[in-house]
C-alpha cells in the first residue's frame, strides 16, 4: 500500500521566531491519524529566524537526527558539545538517560532551515551520546547514501533503533531503487523539488507512506532533494 501524504495536510505553527511544519503529531498539532509511522515519531521541518533559536530544554530516550537545509544550527548540550552544525551535516544525538541541549541561529541575516527527527529507540536507559557527520553532495547525487544506521554502516552515523535512514539528490534522468522487505515500512520525505515515487508525482513537503511493498523507485526529478527511511513496523 502506498499513501500520498501533500505538504498542505501537515500540522503547522507560527510563533513568530519559528515556523514550523509538522508531519506527525507534536506539541500543539495533535492528529489521531498521524502519530507516527513505525518507529519514526518526528519530522519537523522549522524555520529559525535570525538571532533566536531554541533555549535549553530536555530529551530522553529518544534517537534525535538533525538535516540542515540552509544557514546554520548552533548546538550546545549537557555532554560538552558545542558545534555548529551547517548544510550537508547529519548530527545524531542519542538522549538516552537525559541530556539538555540549546540550538539557535546566531547569523543576523540568514533564516535557518532544517529538518528534526525522532526516531524511538530499540534500547533505552543508555548513556547519552554525540556524532556529527559530513556528506558531500556529491555522494548524494543520483544515489541513495546512507546516512544513518543501527551498525554506522558506509560512514553514516550510528542510531540506536531499528531504522535506516537515506538521503538523494535527483535531477533530470537520475534514478534509484530501494529494496523493502515488505514486512517493514518505508516513508519518503521531500525536502525540495519534485520527483515521481513509484510513478507518483510528488512536492516540496509531500510525503508517501509504504506498507507491504517491497521497493521504492525514484525517477524524473527536478531539483529533488529526498530523504528515505527504512522503518520497523
Amino acid at each position: 500500500m502506498v499513501t500520498l501524504r501533500k505538504s498542505r495536510d501537515r500540522g503547522y505553527a507560527d510563533h513568530g521566531w519559528l515556523k514550523s511544519y509538522h508531519s506527525f503529531s507534536f506539541a500543539g498539532y495533535h492528529d489521531p491519524a498521524h502519530m507516527g509511522w513505525g518507529n519514526l515519531r518526528v519530522i519537523n521541518e522549522d524555520r529559525v529566524a535570525p538571532g533566536t533559536g531554541f533555549g535549553k530544554h530536555g530529551h530522553r530516550d529518544m534517537e534525535i537526527i538533525s538535516y540542515v537545509l540552509s544557514g546554520e544550527l548552533a548546538h550546545q548540550d549537557s555532554m560538552g558539545n558545542v558545534k555548529g552544525i551547517p548544510p550537508g551535516d547529519v548530527q545524531r544525538m542519542s538522549a538516552g538517560t537525559g541530556v539538555m541541549h540549546s540550538e539557535f541561529n546566531h547569523a543576523k541575516g540568514a533564516t535557518t532551515h532544517f529538518l528534526q527527527i525522532w526516531i524511538e529507540p530499540n534500547v533505552t536507559g543508555i548513556a547519552p551520546s554525540y556524532e556529527q557527520k559530513t556528506v558531500p553532495a556529491e555522494q548524494k547525487r543520483g544515489t541513495l547514501r546512507l546516512v544513518a544506521s543501527p551498525d554506522g554502516a558506509h560512514e553514516s552515523v550510528t542510531i540506536h533503533a531499528d531504522a535506516r535512514l537515506y538521503a538523494g539528490l535527483f535531477d533530470g534522468g537520475e534514478t534509484a531503487q530501494l529494496s523493502l522487505d515488505p514486512a517493514r515500512k518505508g516513508y519518503v520525505h521531500l525536502v525540495r523539488g519534485e520527483l515521481e515515487v513509484n510513478g507518483q508525482r510528488i512536492s516540496a513537503g509531500d510525503a508517501v507512506l509504504l506498507e507491504g511493498e517491497d521497493r521504492i523507485a525514484f525517477t524524473n526529478g527536478s531539483d529533488a532533494e529526498v530523504l528515505v527511511f527504512d522503518l520497523a513496523a
